[in-house]
């Protein structure tokens, strides 16, 4: 399926009560009128079954067509996408969803294994405030939406599952009182850039369900040059749902305004491989948890996968400051990288010029606390408060930190760093803060193999590193 969304700054906006206008009609291309079809746009006639028509046609033609709305508002029920269609609104034209009527959910074989509205698509609307989603894709190639804006989306404002080649360039995904931004599920050759996602859900989500009844590998998708706001979840995040495996996944140039969960979010909960992602050029305030990594065992995909892995990960140059969350000051959570066991790690992890700001505030008697081993969720909230300040490693190997920085906005009296069962573990040209009545700065728990070079304190002390049980590089 081929599909084009064009629009102006201002084109293409979903507001309010499910209106979507646009602006500047699309140069040469046959053209398809729905008042032709016989769309009344009085504001008061079903319009949809006419507007279907003349998408209908216009597919039918060789090469497609271009489907022209004229001033007017045209009340709509679920309209129908097809190839090699453009849909062009003309200054004035308004799409407005009618109050019921919407396509029914379709049947699926495969619900057990996501939720409802990962299952089904049907019953979702390219815009308007009744439907499930704003714009749902499945097994569709070759969409590109530039220039749109959308609001009040329903469940999810955008969701495409099996999908190859697409880009959303210009667009915004204003989503704030709803829930999910963007999900991008078992999709490949992806470009989300130059954009606006704000959400109360997941505003940017890599997943992979068994919605379609298979799976597809995730890859070459790319985010760039886009600010980004969870209220309540994840700004950018892999998961939960992770069938499939993810690869080659780049995200750049980022301002992320707030999480509710995770800033940069990756958690394998049923079988994922997840590998070469790269992170860099990212500011970030008011995250519950900066960076959060998880390899989790939920068994949410058929036959029970094995557990998955996450290796390979690079994150460079990212900067977060007053990190709580954007709803609740008292929501914080340390940066955290947990493999699953001693046998299923995160490894091979690689962080640059990573310079983290915490809320802090802990009495030195947290440094004492063992989170508890939680397979089964993949929130950051599953581990309650962790032993360091900073960053709280379990289960890893092949972890670098290179340039990083970590400090704290109240004096706490948790470590910088600690990690518990990991090997190779190195921290080299690393600024801390020490916080009074602290009873280290960093510190190593049956680690194999851990180095720790030219690294100091804010005031320039060499840092009081304690290892258990662990032997250095």
């Amino acid at each position: 399926m081929r599909i084009r969304l064009l629009g102006t700054v201002g084109a293409l906006v979903l507001l309010g009560a499910g209106a979507l206008v646009a602006a500047s009609p699309a140069g040469a291309a046959t053209v398809f009128n729905v008042r032709t079809y016989g769309a009344k746009g009085d504001g008061k006639a079903i319009d949809s079954p006419a507007i279907n028509k003349a998408i209908a046609a216009a597919a039918s033609g060789a090469g497609g067509g271009t489907v022209l709305f004229p001033a007017g508002t045209y009340l709509s029920r679920s309209i129908h996408l097809k190839s090699n269609v453009t849909l062009q609104l003309s200054s004035g034209a308004t799409v407005r969803a009618a109050a019921s009527g919407m396509d029914a959910p379709e049947p699926n074989a495969f619900s057990q294994w996501q939720d409802f509205g990962h299952s089904h698509f049907h019953n979702a609307l390219m815009w308007g405030d009744v439907g499930d989603k704003a714009l749902s894709l499945k097994l569709c190639s070759n969409i590109h939406v530039n220039g749109v804006t959308f609001t009040r989306g329903g469940h999810f404002a955008i969701l495409f599952n099996g999908c190859h080649d697409l880009s959303f360039l210009n667009i915004k995904v204003l989503t704030d009182t709803e829930r999910d931004g963007i999900n991008v599920i078992n999709s490949w050759n992806v470009e989300i850039g130059n954009s606006v996602v704000r959400s109360v859900d997941d505003a940017v989500v890599l997943k992979s369900d068994f919605a379609l009844g298979r799976t597809f590998p995730s890859f070459n998708i790319h985010v760039h040059d886009t600010t980004i706001l969870s209220t309540e979840n994840n700004a950018t995040q892999f998961g939960s749902e992770t069938c499939g495996d993810f690869h080659d996944v780049t995200f750049d140039h980022l301002k992320i305004l707030g999480a509710g969960k995770a800033g940069i979010g990756i958690v394998s909960m049923d079988g994922s491989n997840i590998r070469h992602i790269t992170y860099s050029n990212i500011t970030m305030t008011k995250t519950a948890d900066p960076i959060y990594l998880k390899i989790g065992d939920r068994h949410s995909c058929p036959n029970h996968p094995p557990v998955g892995s996450i290796s390979d990960i690079s994150i460079s140059d990212v900067t977060g400051t007053n990190a709580v969350s954007p709803v609740s000051s008292s929501t914080e959570f340390s940066p955290t990288i947990a493999g699953a066991s001693p046998t299923h790690k995160v490894s091979n992890v690689r962080l640059t010029n990573v310079k983290l700001t915490v809320k802090g505030g802990h009495p030195a008697s947290d440094a004492t606390i063992v989170p508890p081993e939680n397979n089964t969720k993949h929130a950051p909230s599953v581990y309650g408060t962790r032993p360091a300040y900073g960053w709280w490693l379990r289960h890893v190997d092949g972890i670098s930190f290179v340039g990083c920085t970590v400090t704290f906005d109240h004096n706490d009296g948790r470590p910088a760093w600690l990690t518990t069962d990991g090997s190779n573990v190195t921290i080299s040209g690393g600024t801390l803060a020490r916080g009074t009545g602290s009873p280290y700065d960093i510190g190593f728990d049956h680690v194999s193999g851990y180095a720790v070079t030219t690294t100091k304190t804010t005031t320039g002390a060499a840092p009081r590193i304690h290892a258990t049980n662990s032997t250095p590089l």
